[in-house]
């Protein structure tokens, strides 16, 4: 037997010459972040088949009324796109994420009778994010931050040493914060005046595309700043 150490081989990205360091390309970032396409339109299924379906079914069809067959149409798609995946050997992550929120919500609506409790757990859920992403922000832990390390630096903690890039990171975190505070305050206030219809729409576009557009503009800050840190580092007389 040899007693030779071997050599380690060199990873894709060594292998490619690239820096093991970079941060991938923005479109992957967002990709890896928001599970692709496929991804988002998966998981804005269910609560669109509620939003659609539930002003336009009849009161009652057969045994059940409009709400529940809109209830059991979006939850068994929540159920259906998670079990296809699960068959296809490919990665639930993403349709379960909101999977337990659909359940609850469609729980709490085909006990009430009420349209709008479909969409309270989501509601309770964003507002408590806000707060907690604000509040992380404060004693500078933020949120985004943690997850910029394990989405670009493999779960590195050498961000938290870099003061410049953690106060970038807990504006953005406090960003998302106050976004989300403001659309679950606008929902509370439709959810109170009993507007089902426009809480629903609330919903599904204060969903994922809000969702999307803050995370590009997070990918791009990010980015913007390691890009300035480089050009400050390569004009330094100091620099290697």
């Amino acid at each position: 037997m040899s007693t030779e150490t071997p050599s380690r081989k060199p990873d894709a990205e060594s292998r490619d010459g690239a820096d093991p360091d970079e941060l991938p390309p923005f479109t992957e970032q967002l990709s890896q972040q928001l599970g692709g396409v496929k991804g988002v339109v998966e998981a804005a299924v269910p609560i669109t088949l509620f939003v659609v379906l539930n002003p336009i079914l009849p009161d009652q069809m057969g045994p059940l009324s409009g709400l529940q067959w809109a209830i059991i149409l979006s939850a068994a798609s929540a159920l259906g796109i998670a079990a296809w995946r699960a068959v296809r050997k490919e990665s639930v992550r993403h349709a379960l994420n909101g999977l337990f929120g659909i359940a609850l919500g469609a729980f709490l609506a085909w006990r009430s009778t009420d349209a709008r409790d479909f969409y309270l757990p989501g509601i309770i859920q964003g507002a408590i994010y806000g707060v907690l992403l604000i509040v992380s922000a404060l004693v500078r832990h933020p949120v985004i931050g943690w997850i910029y390390a394990v989405v670009a630096q493999g779960g590195k903690k050498e961000w938290r040493q870099n003061k410049p890039l953690v106060d970038v990171l807990s504006r953005i975190t406090i960003l998302w914060g106050i976004v989300f505070i403001i659309k679950n305050a606008v929902r509370i206030w439709l959810y109170w005046i009993d507007a089902e219809n426009a809480l629903g729409l609330v919903t599904l576009f204060g969903g994922w595309p809000v969702t999307i557009a803050l995370t590009a503009f997070t990918i791009w800050a990010v980015r913007r700043h390691m890009k300035a840190v480089e050009e400050a580092a390569a004009a330094s007389p100091n620099a290697a």
